[in-house]
């Protein structure tokens, strides 16, 4: 989603998505509108009386609107902030708290696979909700009935908070009661098997919620119930890379220097684009020295694997950001990228799935401890890989499968 950073607390980035900006002014204006409905109902539920009349004057309305709104997307960040603190305890990576118009989130790099880890970490922003609808009702309850406006914010964020609280431990995977839910099941089962039910029942809350939302013409629900779904399909699909790769590395799969097809930076991009259709490739390592390819090779005409320092990565993409005019006098250290993502051949290769989807490449550089080049590793690398695990072979079968 599309974001902005207003800052950091304890080291933790926060964001504020676009779609924040528009849906503040929307809720206060739903509260202002509603003000004394509103206000009646908080005096039934928390057993205080709202003087509803001395709420509507003016602006106060809109005002109150306004800071119910705000106080509340508050209690979403230190919500979200609790679940990230808990995190950062067990050695998590936070990303980023962004607040957008569902709410807030925090981004984890990954979760523990303790399940104990994870259940307080799950149940650490519900905990922080109660308390803040807690000590927002002892203001509430505290404050003189001739304080109405301030005893309606309060008021109002006492029982949103709760709500939020109590909403989030329903089993709707990855919401907090879904992951309370892997937690508890990943107890006697594996974390695979423990994830699929728990997005099973996340599913099927999400169908639920949905047809809910249609009922009652709540777009909130829907779109809730969206991300939901599609929560549970990306986690258990990430879940599933992880446990079909186990004991795999980098090294088990790349392909190996010597067997690498490389340019070098005078390369002329017509040259390339005419190698890309003989070779079938779509992306080459520039080394500064000779260029291989697949005839040299078999030819024996390259001895060392390694020819040149690695200088950058070309891809097709590079090549059609430049005009098909220019293609002919353009060479490869004209568009090639230096700024590259590289792996050692130690690198767990669900880790490398990781990195190819967050940057959104296709390949990845294997380099050693000085900067050589040792091999690449592609998302076809991974995905041949992975269906051959999926039926069962094991991992002697699917490296020599890979090393042919």
């Amino acid at each position: 989603m599309a974001s902005v950073r207003i800052g950091s607390v304890f080291g933790i980035p926060i964001k504020l998505g676009t779609s924040f900006l528009l849906v503040v002014p929307l809720i206060a204006y739903l509260i202002g509108t509603q003000i004394g409905m509103t206000a009646a109902l908080l005096g039934e539920l928390l057993g205080g009386e709202i003087d509803a009349a001395a709420l509507t004057d003016g602006v106060l309305p809109w005002v109150l609107g306004l800071a119910a709104a705000l106080g509340l997307f508050l209690g979403v960040f230190l919500h979200e902030l609790g679940h990230s603190l808990v995190a950062r305890r067990y050695g998590v990576h936070i990303e980023a708290i962004t607040l957008w118009f569902l709410g807030g989130l925090a981004q984890f790099e990954e979760f523990p696979d303790s399940w104990t880890q994870e259940l307080k970490i799950a149940i650490a922003g519900p905990i922080v909700s109660v308390v803040i609808g807690a000590l927002c009702y002892g203001g509430f309850a505290a404050l003189p009935a001739d304080l109405p406006a301030v005893r309606f914010v309060l008021g109002y964020l006492a029982v949103l908070n709760v709500v939020l609280a109590g909403f989030n431990l329903l089993p709707g995977f990855p919401m907090d009661g879904g992951r309370v839910l892997r937690a508890l099941l990943s107890r006697n089962r594996s974390r695979l098997e423990a994830t699929q039910i728990a997005a099973g029942v996340g599913k099927a809350f999400a169908v639920l919620l949905t047809f809910a939302g249609i009922l009652l013409f709540n777009v909130f629900w829907i779109a809730i119930a969206f991300f939901i779904y599609l929560g549970a399909t990306g986690e258990t699909r990430q879940i599933l890379l992880e446990d079909t790769f186990e004991g795999l590395t980098v090294g088990d799969i790349m392909t190996p220097a010597a067997d690498l097809d490389t340019v070098t930076p005078t390369t002329p991009l017509s040259e390339l684009l005419e190698r890309m259709i003989q070779e079938r490739h779509t992306g080459y390592p520039v080394l500064d020295g000779e260029s291989r390819s697949d005839s040299e090779r078999v030819s024996g005409e390259v001895n060392d694997p390694r020819v040149g320092d690695l200088r950058g990565l070309v891809t097709l993409e590079d090549v059609q950001s430049v005009d098909p005019d220019r293609r002919d006098t353009a060479t490869v250290g004209d568009v090639m990228s230096t700024d590259l993502q590289t792996v050692s051949a130690t690198t767990g290769a669900e880790d490398a799935v990781t990195i190819m989807q967050r940057q959104g490449i296709g390949r990845v550089l294997v380099t050693d401890e000085r900067g050589d080049l040792e091999g690449l590793v592609s998302r076809t690398d991974l995905m041949t890989v992975f269906e051959i695990r999926k039926t069962g072979q094991s991992q002697q079968a699917v490296e020599r499968i890979v090393a042919k």
